[in-house]
């Protein structure tokens, strides 16, 4: 359903993305993982045709998003990170304009996104500016499907939304898939990461791995401790200068860890103790998709 090949776009010195290539299957749930500054909003503006490439060809059903633009807007529903809805329009006279746009009606593609649009339904008479910021999310969502689109094309839609609606939008991405509907979304929460049938790792304009969640985690070869401390700050510092720790990163309340084969978990508990600390919990763990990131990373 999309295609990119050897895809280039800087600002100035700044290379966004860095000939990019990559395949994303019909009906299929594909995530770009990365962090702020990655490229994933640049490539995600140039796939929805609001930005030109300077290098490389990207394409969606066999149209391509330069020269096609304008049926590539007919067959694309576009979430923006920035929620960009008209504030001062109700939440009905919002998506009352979006149908109009596509020369449709709320009616005739209601049943695709009923479930969605139930939840804000109450509250129709609402200016979009006075939603909080999950119904903001189920709002945009539905002006975004409302002319029953190919592909959704989603640009981190759960950033800053409460964990219960983060939860609500990923049920609804799944029926949306069961749908038909090919969906590319681009997130900083790694934890997502495993909802998607496939996923993109990002750094620096381009794609570091790109397999199912589980295949990607699979291909981590390290051996991983959990570490605890009753000092975590201090503790983090003093994992790193240990001469035989390769790495040390903060995760959650316990450090993620990777050591030479010839440090036990026990002797990094003696060299902790040494360094005064008297409540120590080390216990090897498997990785999760950001330990991947962080290993390919580095």
């Amino acid at each position: 359903m999309i295609t990119v090949n050897n895809l280039y776009k800087s600002y100035g010195k700044v290379t966004a993305l860095n000939d990019l290539s990559f395949r994303v299957n019909d009906g299929e749930i594909f995530g770009v993982i990365g962090p702020d500054g990655s490229g994933k909003t640049t490539l995600f503006r140039i796939l929805a045709s609001l930005l030109l490439p300077d290098g490389g060809s990207a394409g969606m059903n066999g149209l391509d998003v330069v020269k096609d633009f304008r049926k590539i807007r007919g067959i694309i529903g576009y979430m923006p990170g920035r929620f960009s809805l008209y504030q001062d329009l109700s939440v009905e006279e919002n998506l009352k304009f979006f149908a109009t746009v596509f020369n449709t009606t709320i009616e005739e593609n209601y049943l695709l996104i009923k479930d969605i649009y139930q939840q804000i339904e109450p509250f129709k008479k609402r200016r979009a500016g006075a939603l909080s910021g999950g119904m903001k999310q189920k709002l945009a969502l539905s002006c975004a499907l409302i002319h029953k689109p190919e592909v959704l094309i989603l640009d981190e839609p759960t950033t800053g939304v409460d964990p219960v609606s983060r939860k609500e939008f990923w049920d609804m991405l799944e029926r949306l898939k069961s749908e038909g509907i090919t969906i590319l979304i681009s997130t900083a929460y790694m934890d997502e990461a495993g909802l998607c049938d496939r996923i993109a790792l990002m750094r620096e304009g381009n794609f570091i791995a790109a397999d199912t969640p589980q295949n990607i985690i699979n291909s981590y070869t390290e051996t991983l401790w959990a570490v605890q401390t009753e000092n975590m700050s201090a503790s983090l510092r003093d994992l790193r200068d240990h001469p035989q720790v390769k790495t040390c990163f903060a995760f959650g309340n316990k450090h993620h860890v990777t050591a030479r084969a010839d440090l036990s978990i026990s002797g990094l508990q003696r060299y902790l103790k040494e360094k005064g600390y008297s409540k120590v919990e080390i216990d090897a763990v498997a990785p999760t998709v950001e330990d991947c990131f962080m290993a390919l990373t580095n």
